[in-house]
C-alpha cells in the first residue's frame, strides 16, 4: 500500500504570490497590539471557481470567478473589530490591523507576538492530485452534453434536462497571536441535475432534482457510474410526481427515511447546539448541559474528520483541528459547537467549528457534517409499525426559529403509509414542529445511517457555508403534517 500524501499546506503559495513571510505577519500581528487586546488574527483566502450549466440541450453557460483578500480580527472580551481588504500586502494589513484594534479597543494586556512553523494541518482529508478548476473546460462541458443525453433516454414524458458543474479550488492562511500558522487548500466538486417532466395531455409538469459532490477531485464526476445514478433518480422523481396525491393534513406518525432527511436534524436541532446561541441564553436547548432533550437511543454527532464530504475540513476557519464532536448522547445534551471566541467566553475548549463564508466575514459557531447515528431497528419493521401516517423519503426548505425550536419544512418525496404499508406517492406534505419536542418523539431508531450525497448548503446571519447532514430511518410520533387534500 502507498504511503498516505501528506497533509498540504497554502503557506508555500501566500510566500511566493504574496511575499509574506512569519516576520511581516508578526509585525501586522503587533500592529494590532500597539493598543491592549486579548487576541487578534489574520485569514488570507485565495479562491478560485469555475462554473458551466446546460439548458435545453445546450451549455448555455460559463463563468470563472477568482476571490482573493485577508481579513483582520481584535478581540476585546466579547468585543470583535474587524476590518478587510482585497488587497494582500503589508501596507494593507497594517492598516486593516489597526481598524479592527480601532473597533475593538479595551483593557486588555498588551504583549508580544511571534508566528511561526510549517502552516500543516494535523488532518489530511482531501488529498489532491490535480485542482478541480485545473480540469479541461472541455471535459466538463462533454460531462453535461452526456447527461443530457442521457437523461432524454429514460422516458419520453421527460421534456427538459439542466445540469450544472461547479468547481472550487481554495487555499487558506490563518494567522494568530497565540502562535498559530496553519494552512489548507480546499477543493470542492457540486454536480446538480433537474429535471422536468409532462403527462402525456401536456397539461401537467412536475420536477425532480438531485445532486451530488465533495472535497474530492472531478474525475470522480467525470465517471459514469458516478452520475448516472443521480440522473436516474432526478428522472424518477419528476415522473413519480406526476402521479402523486394531494397529501393529508392532521397530526400523524411520520417516518422519516435515511440520508437527507437529516436536514431537519440541521435546522430544527443543530443550529441550537451552537455556542453562540446558548452563550447569549437565545437557544431552546441553553442551560440544559447534562439534561435529557431527546429520547433514548438518540446520539446527535458532528463530525469534520470525515473523508471527502462536503462539510469536512482539515482546520476551521480560525486554524482549529477539525474533530467529532458528540452534541446528545442516548438523548441526553453534552456538547456544544464551538469557535474560539464563544469557547473562551464559556470556559470551554474550541471544536473546531469556527467558520466563515469567505475573508470578507467574521468567523462563527457552525456545523460541518452532523448527523444521528445509528440504531438497532429494521426500516421496514418501522414501517410496518405505523397504521396512520406518511413516509418522508427527501425533504425541501425550511424555516426555524433558534429560539423557540419551532420549525416548518416542506416535503419533496413521500408516501401514504396505511397498516404499515407504503401507499400512493403524496404531494404538497409539510412538517411542522418544535425541535427539542420532535427528539423527543422518536421512538425508532433503524440500523441504515445514511449521510446525504454532498449538497448541502447552511446560511446564518447572511453567511452560506458547504456542509453535511445524515439520518438513519426513524419514526416520530405525533408529528403535524400539514398537506393540501381539502
Amino acid at each position: 500500500m502507498a504511503d498516505t500524501p501528506e497533509p498540504t499546506s497554502a503557506l508555500p503559495f501566500f510566500r511566493t504570490q504574496f511575499g509574506l513571510d512569519e516576520r511581516s505577519l508578526a509585525t501586522v500581528l503587533e500592529t494590532a497590539f500597539e493598543r491592549p487586546i486579548d487576541h487578534a488574527d489574520l485569514f488570507f483566502e485565495y479562491t478560485t471557481q469555475d462554473s458551466v450549466s446546460l439548458e435545453e440541450g445546450i451549455v448555455k453557460s460559463g463563468s470563472r470567478h477568482l476571490e482573493q483578500g485577508v481579513g483582520v480580527r481584535a478581540q476585546v472580551g466579547e468585543r470583535q473589530g474587524y476590518a478587510y481588504s482585497d488587497e494582500i500586502t503589508v501596507e494593507r494589513l497594517r492598516l486593516a490591523a489597526s481598524t479592527a484594534r480601532a473597533i475593538a479597543e479595551g483593557t486588555a494586556r498588551q504583549r508580544a507576538v511571534a508566528v511561526g512553523g510549517q502552516g500543516a494541518p494535523v488532518h489530511n482529508l482531501y488529498p489532491l492530485a490535480q485542482a478541480p478548476t485545473e480540469v479541461a473546460v472541455a471535459k466538463k462541458v462533454a460531462l453535461l452534453d452526456a447527461v443530457d443525453v442521457y437523461a432524454r433516454r429514460i422516458d419520453p414524458r421527460i421534456t427538459q434536462v439542466m445540469a450544472s458543474l461547479v468547481a472550487q479550488h481554495r487555499q487558506l492562511l490563518i494567522v494568530a497571536s497565540d502562535g498559530t500558522l496553519v494552512g489548507d487548500v480546499q477543493p470542492l466538486v457540486r454536480l446538480n441535475v433537474q429535471i422536468i417532466a409532462t403527462d402525456a395531455a401536456g397539461q401537467k409538469r412536475e420536477i425532480g432534482y438531485q445532486g451530488m459532490g465533495g472535497r474530492y477531485e472531478l474525475e470522480q464526476l467525470l465517471d459514469p457510474e458516478a452520475w448516472k445514478p443521480l440522473v436516474d433518480e432526478a428522472a424518477r422523481l419528476a415522473l413519480l410526481n406526476l402521479d402523486a396525491q394531494p397529501c393529508p393534513a392532521g397530526t400523524m406518525d411520520v417516518v422519516l427515511g435515511p440520508g437527507w432527511p437529516g436536514i431537519l436534524l440541521h435546522e430544527a436541532i443543530g443550529h441550537g447546539l451552537e455556542g453562540d446561541f446558548n452563550r447569549k441564553g437565545t437557544s431552546a436547548f441553553s442551560g440544559r448541559m447534562g439534561e435529557r432533550v431527546a429520547a433514548p437511543g438518540v446520539t446527535v454527532v458532528d463530525d469534520g474528520t470525515l473523508p471527502n464530504r462536503r462539510g469536512s475540513l482539515n482546520v476551521d476557519d480560525e486554524g482549529t483541528p477539525t474533530q467529532r464532536t458528540v452534541l446528545i448522547e442516548d438523548g441526553v445534551l453534552v456538547g456544544y459547537l464551538q469557535d474560539r471566541l464563544n469557547a473562551r467566553l464559556m470556559g470551554m475548549k474550541p471544536t473546531g467549528n469556527g467558520r466563515r463564508e469567505s475573508y470578507a466575514h467574521l468567523p462563527m459557531p457552525r456545523m460541518t457534517n452532523t448527523f444521528m447515528l445509528a440504531g438497532n431497528d429494521d426500516p421496514e419493521d418501522i414501517l410496518r409499525s405505523v397504521e396512520h401516517g406518511i413516509y418522508a423519503v427527501s425533504l425541501g426548505g425550511g424555516q426555524v426559529d433558534i429560539t423557540s425550536g419551532k420549525f416548518v419544512f416542506s416535503v419533496n418525496e413521500a408516501y401514504r403509509i396505511e397498516q404499515g404499508r407504503l401507499g400512493s406517492p403524496l404531494k404538497g406534505a409539510t412538517l411542522i414542529g418544535n425541535g427539542p419536542d420532535v427528539l423527543q418523539r422518536v421512538s425508532r431508531i433503524g440500523h441504515d445511517l445514511e449521510l446525504d450525497r454532498g449538497v448541502g448548503v447552511c446560511g446564518k446571519d447572511g453567511q452560506s457555508v458547504p456542509v453535511g447532514v445524515g439520518l438513519p430511518t426513524i419514526r416520530v410520533d405525533g408529528l403535524t403534517v400539514g398537506g393540501t387534500e381539502g
